[in-house]
């Protein structure tokens, strides 16, 4: 069994490499796709002709994971720019390493006598199963590297090479804890491989775009997979020659040496020190530039941006964000106070609060420059820096640089940042981009500050607007006053007349300081909820307001509506005060109720000069807009708002030198509900 399907995998594979061989020409990829259906073939070969315990076929089976390997490198490597290739040739060198080592291992423990090969034998194993996960993590990277349009292409190798190595992994699995399964398991090999290679047959009529698209992050992880494989490797090799020399207490000692150099190994690795030292070092060596703008731009944003009431106040933000581009432990945010610059908010950073005169300020705004704190300690940059960096700054021996916050050309403010973990000169990378987030973050502090701008002036909008309706109110409260005055010079000899004076000053007083209860700007009154009114008592109280002239109410006397009653209340003051004063002396206004199609309608009737339609159309219900001497034109704009506020409408019917008819429409309400609530 075991040689007939090798012999039939060792036949396919041979078939797919002849004919892949002929149109392979010089592309890099193809060349290496033949080769590994070569190597894999020639594997396949030697399990069926010379067995799979022969050293020869051991070392045939790390020819073909090299094989494949390379392909995938190839894949990796094309179209890449030569400082990310380091970083692409130590990521699969160090998986090479591991392959050529098992590989050596299983052909020595293949040439060694029984008992000896026997001892050998669970490390070869460990080492092949190291080589089976190395090779699957790297072909899952390999999937995700690939441009997300051009996947469909490599879909099918993935699937294929991922197959190939889940079979060694569970076979040698298998093998590890002692299942057993011997020639069984070698077929079952064999006839994966055959299962397998029609997959491969497939993915090569695909034609799929094979380029890739490495990030620093896949070849972060990597380099961690492959530092765990050396660590694996170095563990086994450690266990096996306790093994060898512990005697009796080996176990014993393998175990206390796993345990201890984990720990130490976790202790080691979880420094933030070390994991600065380590990004350094692999982006100054292995990379381009520094910075992975892509991401390193996305967590900019994401922190600035942070949404949510948990969120930390804009300023810490600000300040985290420009700080994670440098692995800045800490920073500070100065903004502009007249002359100098003052503390605005701190981001792990101790101190009492910081200032500066200003030197500084003038110095940034008329530089732009980010200030290398050392350089202004030490004495060897700029002499005008020096000058302006206050001295507390640099007696701080943890501050860095100073970002200044330019925005159109203004200085907005300055981000001092602490000192990274691995200590550094900022260099021109660590410049440019510094200034680009100061460019940023300046702008969000505009946003901010414009923000809360447009809140206080909308608060004194909201005050202006208040005051406008209240003088309005303040204009007839003096009319009704003035009309008490006159009247005073010739009836205060009438009992009547006081009694009815001292009601109205009573009431106007009232009033008043209700005005300015409305005027203040903390007192924000809510309006009562619309419930079942009835009309003719608020309609008695309005008329009985205006002794001064003759107003005679009539009509439906049991009228209820849906309203607040204060509302209704303004509203027909308004109304009523300027139907008084358009009227002549003798000229009485009249309050009319009735019931219509649409509710209760409450109509004010005067005999004054009357309108034109085309005041009505264009002026009349806009504010500060008037026909009358010394008014405000706010009366019939605040009665109209007032009416749409309870669901109702105010129209208007006036001829000039024919009077005006105004016409209040409000929702009717159930009487007997109305009736219900005033016996409660």
């Amino acid at each position: 069994m075991i040689l007939w399907v090798h012999a039939l995998a060792a036949l396919l594979f041979a078939l797919l490499a002849l004919r892949e061989g002929r149109r392979a020409g010089s592309t890099v990829p193809r060349l290496a796709f033949t080769v590994g259906l070569a190597a894999t073939a020639l594997w396949a070969l030697a399990v069926a002709g010379i067995g799979a315990a022969d050293p020869m076929a051991a070392l045939a089976e790390s020819a073909r994971n090299l094989a494949w390997l390379g392909f995938m490198f190839a894949l990796v490597r094309r179209d890449r720019r030569a400082a990310e290739e380091a970083a692409i040739l130590t990521i699969y060198g160090v998986a090479a390493l591991i392959v050529v080592a098992g590989g050596v291992l299983a052909a020595i423990a293949a040439a060694l006598p029984p008992a000896q090969a026997a001892a050998l034998q669970p490390t070869v194993v460990v080492f092949r199963m190291m080589v089976a996960v190395a090779a699957l993590l790297l072909v899952h990277q390999l999937h995700h590297a690939v441009a997300p349009d051009a996947r469909a292409g490599v879909r099918l190798l993935v699937l294929a090479l991922a197959d190939m190595w889940l079979v060694d992994l569970g076979i040698y699995g298998i093998v590890y804890f002692g299942a057993g399964g011997g020639d069984t398991l070698v077929a079952v090999r064999g006839l994966a491989m055959v299962l397998v290679a029609p997959i491969f047959a497939l993915a090569v009529h695909r034609n799929g775009d094979w380029s890739l698209q490495l990030s620093r992050t896949m070849a972060y992880q990597s380099l961690t997979l492959g530092a765990a494989g050396l660590y694996v490797m170095a563990m086994a090799m450690a266990m096996s020659g306790i093994a060898t020399l512990g005697g009796a207490q080996a176990r014993l000692i393998q175990t206390a040496f796993v345990f201890g150099s984990t720990a130490a190994l976790f202790a080691l690795v979880s420094t933030p020190w070390l994991r600065a030292w380590a990004r350094v070092k692999l982006a100054k060596h292995l990379f381009r530039h520094r910075y992975d703008y892509r991401s390193e731009w996305l967590r900019f944003t994401d922190t600035l941006g942070e949404p949510g009431a948990g969120a930390p106040p804009l300023d810490e933000r600000i300040i985290k964000a420009v700080a994670d581009l440098t692995d800045s432990p800490g920073g500070l945010l100065l903004v502009r106070d007249g002359a100098g610059l003052v503390q605005r908010a701190a981001w792990n950073w101790p101190g009492a609060e910081a200032a500066t005169d200003a030197r500084l300020p003038d110095y940034l705004a008329a530089t732009a420059r980010i200030v290398a704190i050392d350089d202004a300690r030490s004495g060897t940059g700029d002499a005008a820096e020096a000058a302006a960096v206050p001295a507390w700054m640099c007696e701080r021996s943890d501050a860095w640089v100073l970002v200044p916050l330019i925005h159109f050309g203004r200085l907005t403010g300055a981000i001092l940042l602490a000192r990274p973990p691995i200590d550094r000169r900022p260099d021109w990378e660590d410049l440019d981009l510094l200034r680009l987030a100061g460019r940023q973050v300046a702008s969000y502090l505009a946003e901010a500050r414009a923000q809360g701008a447009l809140a206080e002036a909308a608060r004194f909008d909201e005050f202006n607007r208040r005051f406008a309706f209240i003088l309005h109110d303040i204009k007839n409260l003096v009319s009704q006053l003035s009309l008490v005055a006159r009247n005073a010079e010739r009836h205060a000899d009438n009992p009547d007349f006081r009694r009815d004076m001292v009601a109205s000053l009573n009431e106007t007083t009232a009033r008043m300081n209700s005005l300015l209860a409305r005027l203040s700007q903390h007192h924000q009154r809510s309006a009562e909820p619309l419930a079942p009114v009835p009309l003719w008592p608020i309609i008695e109280r309005v008329a009985a307001r205006r002794r001064e002239h003759p107003v005679v109410a009539g009509g439906l006397r049991d009228a209820v509506v849906l309203a607040d009653p204060a509302r209704v209340e303004q509203l027909l003051g308004h109304l009523v005060q300027n139907a008084v004063e358009a009227s002549p002396a003798a000229a009485p206004v009249a309050i009319d109720v009735a019931e219509a199609a649409e509710g209760i309608t409450i109509s004010v009737v005067d005999q004054g000069a009357g309108m034109s339609a085309a005041f009505i159309r264009d002026q009349l219900f806009k504010p500060f807009v008037s026909t009358k001497s010394g008014g405000f034109g706010l009366g019939a704009f605040e009665a109209r708002q007032l009416a749409e506020a309870m669901g109702g409408s105010v129209s208007v019917d006036s001829r000039e030198g024919a009077g005006t008819r105004f016409c209040i429409t409000l929702r009717a309400a159930d009487k007997r509900a109305s009736r219900l609530e005033e016996a409660a």
